[in-house]
């Protein structure tokens, strides 16, 4: 601890706080988007029409199946290709930042599907039958009725998914991105101290991913029947 530098620090937070951005800007685009894809994989599995059901199962059970870092290569890798396909653009106008986005988006909506679906399934079946009964159709009543409860049951854990999902975000060092930990590195490269660096990133993780699982308890007691 006595060659322990912190000036290398307080030197490299511009590089570092630029990563962070890119980061936070990564985990909010695949949050909305992998809950939004997740509540219609979620709505196409619980449907009686076969043709809706077993493609999305399909779809959930081979993302989950492969391990994340393999599913951002098959993203980078496959993404270009789709959109050349798609609109005659060269591959290579696809970056890896949107990659990255694709690949955690459907990544995070296969998982978020699984939540989803049992917070569906957790909202007594009674409660829809009124609804049609009171002459709402299919998406009034998953609208006003369904979601919204199931959203609140499923709060804590669709919480701790989105904890995990902040964490994979590191992952994208691997195709180039500069972001926190990739910011890290390459500060690390610069000074010639990397380990002050890798201390403060996992410091900086350590503070957000349990400042976020201590929420998510106080939200699990707080959305308790009779609280």
């Amino acid at each position: 601890m006595g060659d322990f530098d912190f000036a290398i620090i307080i030197k490299s937070l511009p590089i570092l706080w630029s990563g962070m951005l890119l980061s936070l800007k990564l985990f909010g685009i695949a949050l909305a988007g992998g809950i939004f894809l997740g509540t219609l994989l979620a709505m196409a599995r619980l449907s009686s029409f076969k043709l809706l059901s077993y493609p999305a199962a399909g779809f959930v059970n081979l993302i989950r199946a492969i391990p994340f870092i393999m599913a951002l290569f098959w993203f980078y890798f496959l993404t270009p290709m789709l959109v050349e396909k798609l609109t005659g653009q060269q591959g290579e106008a696809v970056g890896p930042f949107t990659s990255a986005i694709v690949a955690f988006i459907m990544v995070g909506a296969a998982y978020y599907s699984e939540i989803i679906r049992a917070g569906i399934q957790s909202v007594p079946r009674g409660q829809p039958w009124a609804a049609y009964a009171l002459g709402l159709n299919y998406w009034q009543t998953m609208r006003h009725i369904v979601l919204p409860q199931a959203f609140r049951n499923m709060l804590p854990i669709l919480l701790t998914q989105s904890i995990i999902m902040f964490q994979d975000t590191s992952l994208v060092y691997v195709v180039g991105l500069k972001d926190f930990l990739g910011s890290a590195s390459t500060a690390g490269q610069l000074t010639g101290r990397s380990t002050e660096l890798y201390v403060f990133v996992a410091l900086v993780f350590f503070i957000i991913c349990f400042g976020a699982s201590k929420l998510v308890k106080y939200i699990e007691v707080r959305t308790q029947p009779g609280k």
